[in-house]
């Protein structure tokens, strides 16, 4: 398809750039004649108005003859004819390359708007066809007890809320591709913003009995509230969830000239090598096979957590270690241009 699109925009611009040459080209071969014509008239007028050596006269007729004139624009036709030949050839070659350029990043879109569609498809339809699957069978069970019917009722709120959460994050990162054009930032205590974000992950350290030491100073940065908030979330929320129970999670701040350093670190399994470029993908998940329990998620939590670094104009860093941990370290500027 792209094949075929590339010759048509080549096709398109070879056209374009042949309409403006030939149309130079009939403007210099007119204009070319015309001053040729007048030449010619006037050294005509000269030769029989001026008194002119005997020999020039006798010699005269034969410079100023139509047939010169003639011969004179047959040449800067055929000259005219050979530049456009050029134009074509390298208009042919240089609209090919450029439709290329054009569109390699339409190209590049596509392909990962097909893949994200994939994607997103694969990873609705999991849950839902346990969903169903679990309600079929609990249907089908004509001995199903009140209890073990709440039992199903139970496992199934939880597919629904990771399907919901899967959904808010899908929307979330359809927001955020307006690069944060419809975020308000203002000036904001970012241990205000990590206290919010403490409280919500606070459930889930103490199920798995995680204690997360916090050395976060007061420093004002002007950043979105609510995205601030979300991103900070998505790491703890990482980080407890891929920490060993009675593990531990530091969070500390710095700040070095214009920068806020956020650190967030853990004890958990660690992140392989080869997993470390793919973390931040969406719906990419690194090997669970070296941890003794399923965690759950889509893969969705360090793509949007990314992006809204990238909205604030920071960087994130990530480095780790199988069975010893993994620490995210995020710089955001303190005043957002």
């Amino acid at each position: 398809m792209f094949h075929s699109a590339r010759l048509k925009l080549t096709g398109w611009y070879l056209l374009i750039i042949m309409l403006v040459s030939i149309s130079f080209s009939i403007v210099i071969y007119i204009g070319t004649s015309r001053e040729l014509g007048r030449g010619f008239r006037q050294a005509e007028m000269r030769y029989k108005t001026e008194n002119l050596d005997s020999r020039l006269q006798n010699l005269g007729p034969r410079f100023f003859l139509v047939e010169d004139l003639e011969e004179a624009k047959k040449r800067v036709g055929f000259q005219l004819l050979m530049v456009n030949g050029v134009v074509l050839l390298f208009s042919a070659g240089a609209g090919y390359f450029l439709a290329g350029r054009t569109l390699t990043p339409i190209g590049t879109a596509m392909e990962k708007q097909k893949r994200f569609v994939a994607d997103a498809s694969h990873e609705f339809r999991t849950p839902l066809t346990a969903l169903k699957t679990s309600m079929e069978v609990a249907l089908r069970n004509k001995r199903l007890s009140l209890s073990e019917a709440k039992k199903v009722i139970k496992s199934n709120l939880k597919d629904v809320d990771g399907l919901q959460s899967l959904g808010g994050n899908l929307l979330n990162l359809t927001n955020l591709q307006s690069n944060g054009q419809n975020l308000v930032f203002k000036d904001i205590d970012i241990a205000q913003v990590f206290k919010n974000a403490h409280r919500k992950i606070l459930p889930l350290a103490k199920e798995k009995n995680i204690e997360i030491k916090t050395k976060v100073k007061k420093q004002n940065i002007q950043a979105n509230r609510e995205g601030l908030e979300e991103m900070m979330l998505i790491f703890l929320d990482n980080a407890v969830k891929y920490s060993l129970p009675k593990g531990k999670v530091m969070v500390r701040t710095k700040t070095d000239k214009k920068y806020l350093i956020l650190e967030i670190k853990d004890m958990g399994i660690g992140i392989t090598k080869k997993d470390i470029p793919y973390i931040f993908d969406r719906f990419y998940r690194a090997d669970q096979s070296r941890s003794k329990e399923s965690v759950p998620g889509y893969g969705l939590g360090l793509s949007l957590a990314k992006r809204i670094i990238e909205i604030h104009k920071g960087s994130v860093a990530v480095s780790s270690a199988l069975d010893k941990g993994t620490t995210f370290t995020i710089r955001l500027p303190l005043r957002h241009s």
